[in-house]
């Protein structure tokens, strides 16, 4: 043993109250290795010379019958902190007043308006304006190209979180063929299956490959695509098919603003017709907002009509397309000539119906009534119709009368009906 552990406790080899080794200070030569294993005291704050805290209130004492009365302001947090820690203290003590407060309370909570989960559907528009004021893109998407980018995103949010059960959900498209409606029933895949079929006409203009692949249709129609589109699937359509309809969208998308320039005016055969290639852009716009609504009745969901700079824009498309629709009409048998004994030479004025869209995106336009090459003059008015820019959607997409659509009617009789049909006759599947 050494002579260190022979000493007596307390001293250089022994067990001091500071652990082993004894005290390491300053006159120690060695630094001490951590905080003191016993802490000093505290001060109080007594000794500090700082004002004293206020003492907390003493606790209310209520007789039961008020304590009883404070409930519904305690249901609608209106109670004073010093009301609340009272009620609070006796709901714990007192069976009836406990089970009255909770009916209380569930009461206020049906008094709240609820608020809706979804986003405001202008929130992308509003957040891409705000991003490119501070830094413009690079490739802007042309505007005549910007509403049917918007709608096809709308649409893809909405199919986003679709179980199967919903994929599968029975639709109803709803157009008109003549006079008459028509309807067929499909499902909400099916309906994707149709809006890439179709879009496909314009990926095709554009150069881009064709989403029926080998399959071949008898006629190059939105109708002809999409029925040899659902033939040739060998088990029905599924959640598969949002894949490559949205790629499709994108490609469509990026494709016309790196071309812009004069990409507006390329013709997009539509097969019995063709649209300059902006004109096809607002019709797919229009039919996926037309589709998408229905997909959302099909599934007992809310959904919002276009932002009105969109809206706008796919109304005056349907209004420039009347005069060709009413004169397809008449060569077919299903418009009269009116008053007019004949038709009048294109280029001149001719007989004119004032079409007013009331509501966001509305505007009014002049229809020539006699002929597609007419001009359209107000000192030839001879009828004025008034309808809401939704509703007026909903007519040229089949889905309401035209009977019952307009608001207003004023002048020829005949001529509003002819143009009203002519507005149906613009729906198809």
């Amino acid at each position: 043993m050494s002579a260190q552990g022979d000493g007596p406790p307390g001293r250089d080899g022994g067990d001091g109250p500071q652990g082993p080794g004894g005290a390491k200070g300053p006159g120690s030569g060695q630094e001490p290795e951590g905080p003191p294993r016993i802490p000093m005291p505290r001060s109080s704050v007594e000794d500090t010379g700082l004002p004293l805290p206020d003492p907390p209130p003493a606790p209310l004492l209520l007789e039961h019958r008020v304590l009883q009365s404070l409930l519904g302001a305690w249901a609608l947090a209106a109670c004073s902190p010093q009301e609340t820690a009272a009620v609070e203290d006796h709901l714990g003590l007192c069976g009836a007043c406990a089970d009255e407060a909770l009916r209380l309370r569930e009461a206020v909570g049906l008094l709240h308006k609820p608020e809706s989960l979804d986003l405001d559907p202008r929130l992308r528009t509003r957040v891409l304006e705000g991003c490119l004021e501070r830094r413009p893109p690079r490739i802007p998407v042309p505007e005549w190209a910007v509403p049917y980018d918007a709608e096809a995103a709308r649409l893809d949010a909405l199919l986003q979180d679709f179980g199967d059960a919903e994929w599968h959900a029975p639709v109803r498209l709803h157009w008109f063929e003549g006079d008459k409606p028509t309807s067929r029933r499909t499902t909400v895949a099916k309906v994707i299956a149709h809006l890439l079929a179709v879009d496909g006409l314009v990926a095709l203009a554009l150069g881009l490959d064709d989403p029926l692949g080998d399959i071949g249709a008898d006629a190059q129609t939105p109708a002809g695509r999409t029925e040899a589109f659902w033939q040739a699937a060998h088990f029905p359509h599924t959640r598969s098919v949002r894949g490559p309809w949205r790629e499709q969208s994108h490609n469509l998308v990026r494709t016309v603003s790196f071309a812009a320039g004069g990409s507006g005016q390329l013709s997009v055969p539509y097969g019995d017709f063709a649209l300059p290639l902006q004109d096809a852009m607002l019709d797919r716009a229009f039919e996926s907002w037309v589709h998408a609504g229905d997909i959302a009745d099909a599934v007992d969901y809310p959904y919002e009509p276009p932002a009105p700079r969109q809206l706008h824009r796919i109304i005056e498309l349907g209004a420039r397309k009347l005069p060709h629709a009413l004169a397809a009409r008449r060569q077919a048998g299903l418009a009269g000539p009116g008053s007019a004994r004949h038709l009048v030479p294109a280029g001149t004025p001719g007989r004119s119906l004032r079409l007013e869209i009331e509501g966001s995106g509305g505007g009014e336009w002049l229809i020539p009534l006699d002929s597609p090459g007419a001009l359209a003059s107000a000192d030839l008015e001879v009828a004025h119709v008034a309808l809401d820019g939704v509703e007026f959607c909903r007519l040229a997409a089949g889905h309401v009368s035209p009977l019952e659509a307009a608001a207003g009617q004023h002048g020829d009789r005949e001529a509003i009906r002819d143009v009203l049909f002519a507005a149906a006759s613009l729906s198809r599947m």
